[in-house]
């Protein structure tokens, strides 16, 4: 069996006396260990990235963006490779993989740009003889902590535009899926990034509080779970450092009366089985306004019999597992559990045979729910889509805002007032107007609202540049002839 190492300064490290088993989710076997970095690693780790930090910030943002350029060609000629790596550990079928790979570029362009995104501002005579300007400059060390569902994507999220702004980077990916995490760090490498800019960590909690307590640690970024994303927050804010954490969703898709039934199935059926509902842009909350649910339900059910649920190697399969075996037995609970509590059970997923001992199981769809029922209170993170009724707008909106998350929404509707009232209501951060996964292009920031995000910052695009910089203003004055005059006041602009 393989085992997984760190990548620092530019090797690969570690005793790996500790170890974690990395699953193939499809076989339901163990098939590599990946090393579980002690604390000493990580403040290893980090040292070399504040060494090597020093030299990146002062080198040339023409010399950044050629890395970001040559990194993007990297990534484009071999994103197959890419992809199935993450396939192997996470389980997705390969196009969903290759789209994960697609999205993460995106963020990388965005960095190529950084000669734009980094420019400050300057005015002149601001008093007599006075002139002010702004600079952008690098936090220093930036932590990042990334989730097992999108192993490439989100840490492009995070490095891409760390790096861009002059950082140095210790990244500590999921230890369910980590080999993406170290390609990628290569791939940076092929590309030109010197040696300790980007640093990979590989292993548990020990790993992330030894990030989390680091006083060289100025600034950490997060996509997990509601629960781990307040715990990092406050951890890392009371150690001083800046934190964006994103956590959970329960993300709902209205569909009016209007609607056109036919895209809004299919639409829901893509948003809520892709991937396996892991995804924290996934539907799992269907809201049928008025005498639409009928239809909308029944076209679901006569649809999603036909999804081809096998390993994410084989081209005919449109969903693979789930990532593990414990992670499947709990989507599972929540079924059961609806029923128990009234709702109905229109499809049961959890009942669909597999062979082998691979992760899978099959779709659900509950009709009926109510919001004091756990499958609509939790994030399931499983392929079960929840159907609730209601017979207004103003209801289905109402809904939405009363719920604790506020990651994605979408409105499904012909209605362009409906659609533009809708967006103005709604309480969440990223919103679809007939589209279900509203994820924004890499140009425009990712993040929700309420307890889906804790901080200040949403993640990559314009908000990340501000996250990892510190802005610092220089007022300016060189001396002239005239005599200086004595002033105890304070300073006037007049």
């Amino acid at each position: 069996m393989s085992t997984i190492r760190h990548f620092i300064a530019g090797t690969d490290a570690g005793a790996a006396d500790r170890t974690l088993p990395v699953y193939d989710p499809a076989t339901g076997e163990a098939h590599r260990q990946v090393a579980a970095a002690s604390t000493a690693e990580v403040e290893h780790a980090i040292a070399v990235a504040k060494e090597a930090q020093r030299a990146w910030r002062s080198s040339s943002l023409v010399k950044r963006a050629d890395v970001f350029f040559r990194l993007r060609q990297i990534l484009t000629e071999r994103a197959d490779e890419l992809a199935a790596i993450v396939t192997s550990e996470h389980g997705k079928v390969l196009s969903d993989a290759a789209g994960e790979v697609s999205r993460g570029i995106e963020n990388v362009e965005f960095a190529a740009g950084l000669l734009h995104h980094l420019k400050g501002e300057r005015a002149e005579q601001v008093s007599r003889g006075v002139d002010v300007h702004s600079v952008k400059q690098p936090v220093g060390v930036v932590a990042c902590i990334t989730p097992f569902n999108f192993p490439v994507m989100v840490p492009l999220w995070m490095v891409a535009s760390a790096i861009a702004c002059g950082n140095a980077v210790v990244l500590k990916p999921s230890e369910k899926d980590p080999s993406a995490a170290i390609w990628l760090a290569r791939a940076f490498q092929e590309a030109g990034l010197p040696d300790g800019v980007l640093n990979v960590v590989n292993g548990d909690k020990v790993a992330v509080d030894a990030l989390l307590d680091s006083m060289e640690i100025g600034a950490v970024s997060f996509v997990g779970s509601t629960p781990i994303a307040r715990s990092i927050y406050e951890r890392a804010s009371a150690n001083g450092k800046r934190v964006q954490a994103l956590g959970g969703a329960k993300n709902h898709m209205v569909v009016m009366p209007d609607a056109d039934i036919d895209g809004a199935v299919t639409a829901a059926i893509s948003a809520a089985y892709g991937s396996a509902g892991e995804r924290c842009m996934a539907v799992s909350v269907l809201v049928a306004v008025g005498d639409i649910a009928d239809d909308l339900v029944e076209g679901i059910r006569s649809r999603i019999g036909e999804l081809r649920i096998g390993p994410g190697t084989d081209p005919a399969s449109e969903m693979g597992p789930l990532i593990t075996r414990e992670h499947r037995d709990k989507v599972a609970s929540y079924v059961a559990a609806a029923a128990a509590e009234g709702g109905t059970v229109v499809v049961d997923g959890t009942q669909r045979a597999f062979e082998g001992d691979g992760f899978f199981t099959g779709v659900s769809l509950i009709d009926n729910v109510t919001t004091d029922m756990k499958v609509y209170q939790d994030e399931i993170f499983g392929p079960v889509l929840s159907v609730v009724r209601v017979n207004s707008y103003e209801a289905a909106v109402e809904l939405i805002n009363a719920n604790r998350f506020g990651n994605g929404t979408a409105i499904f509707t012909r209605d362009g007032g409906t659609a533009r009232q809708f967006e103005y209501d709604i309480e969440v951060g990223m919103v679809g107007i007939n589209v279900p996964i509203p994820v924004p292009v890499g140009a425009f920031s990712f993040g929700g609202w309420k307890d889906s995000l804790f901080g200040d910052s949403h993640i990559y695009g314009p908000e990340s540049i501000g996250f990892y910089t510190r802005s610092k203003v220089v007022t300016t004055r060189w001396p002239d002839h005239t005599p200086a005059q004595l002033d105890l006041g304070f300073p006037s602009n007049h």
